[in-house]
């Protein structure tokens, strides 16, 4: 019989090298990389420079 012991703590440590290695921190510009959150910035961006604009020239 097997000694399944040391199978268990080779997948273990294994297993925390992974998981160390994607828990990595990545920081506020990878969001704003993202397409989607770029585009609803570019939105919201345009929408506020429209009701900026209009409140300086139209009335």
């Amino acid at each position: 019989m097997q000694d399944t012991t040391q199978l268990d703590t080779q997948l273990d440590t294994r297993q925390s090298e992974t998981a160390r290695a994607q828990s990595e921190p990545r920081g506020c510009l990878f969001a704003l990389s993202q397409p989607p959150l770029m585009i609803f910035l570019a939105v919201i961006g345009c929408l506020l420079l429209m009701a900026a604009l209009h409140d300086l020239l139209l009335l």
